[in-house]
């Protein structure tokens, strides 16, 4: 029998999300059979006693657990290794080494500047800026906050597109107005998507190579459509809610688990 660990993210890491968040990870353990605990990434101890782990964390300190626990043997989704590779300023030049689909870093409709040095906790650490000069002044304010690992992209007039994949083997995308709840409200700025035509194939191959390269199984992000069907990916993270496809990515999930 299988003793399996489910562990919870810290609330910080899921802006206005914690319940979806959540949500998510208890489809998945409903449909595991064994011995199954719940508990969140600030009450882990040492994971030396569990045969896999589902992990949502992102801490620090749960990153250096869950790899002491894949030295150990344990199997970990999504590994610690890879979820640290998620940092956005290391994505962005994993992701332009290997020639995927992005935003310019420059361009003629504002820049977007985001924190490197992690996910997103609130507002402020997405934002976008018309021009150069508000660009500066939005560095200067990160710098305040003690913000210095950052990531700069041109913005891209198009159709939002946010996706979500498990493996290989499980991959949807929807719109922004297909009914996905907002975490900041930055969607706006592309205003109502137009559904410009585009090779959906080609983007779930590209996403796909990114996590392959980072070496995550659970994923999701969004991408831009410009007006001549070419895509951007603009953001990938680790284990997203998976809204409107909740109980679909559960059980892709636990096959992962049982496999």
């Amino acid at each position: 029998m299988k003793k399996v660990l489910a562990v919870f993210r810290e609330a910080r890491f899921s802006p206005g999300y914690v319940d979806r968040d959540r949500a998510v990870l208890e489809s998945v353990v409903r449909r595991l059979e064994g011995d199954v605990e719940l508990t969140s990434e600030s009450s882990l101890g040492h994971l030396g006693n569990y045969d896999v782990i589902l992990s949502m964390g992102r801490l620090p300190r749960t990153l250096e657990l869950l790899k002491e626990a894949e030295a150990g043997g344990c199997k970990v989704i999504n590994s610690g290794y890879a979820v640290e590779r998620c940092r956005r300023s290391s994505l962005e030049t994993l992701m332009r080494k290997n020639k995927i689909p992005m935003p310019p870093p420059s361009g003629h409709d504002g820049y977007w500047l985001k924190r490197g040095d992690a996910a997103a906790q609130e507002r402020d650490d997405v934002v976008y800026c018309a021009d150069l000069s508000i660009l500066e002044a939005r560095k200067r304010q990160f710098a305040d906050r003690g913000i210095y690992d950052c990531v700069v992209s041109s913005h891209i007039r198009g159709d939002l597109v946010k996706f979500y994949a498990v493996g290989d083997a499980f991959f949807r995308f929807y719109y922004s107005d297909d009914g996905l709840p907002s975490k900041f409200g930055n969607e706006a700025l592309n205003g109502i998507p137009h559904h410009y035509l585009f090779d959906t194939k080609a983007l779930q191959s590209d996403v796909n190579k990114v996590a392959r390269l980072v070496g995550i199984q659970v994923y999701g992000g969004d991408a831009i459509v410009d007006e001549r069907g070419h895509y951007y990916i603009i953001d990938f993270n680790d284990w997203p809610s998976f809204v409107l496809c909740r109980d679909e990515a559960a059980v892709e999930i636990a096959k992962l688990v049982e496999e």
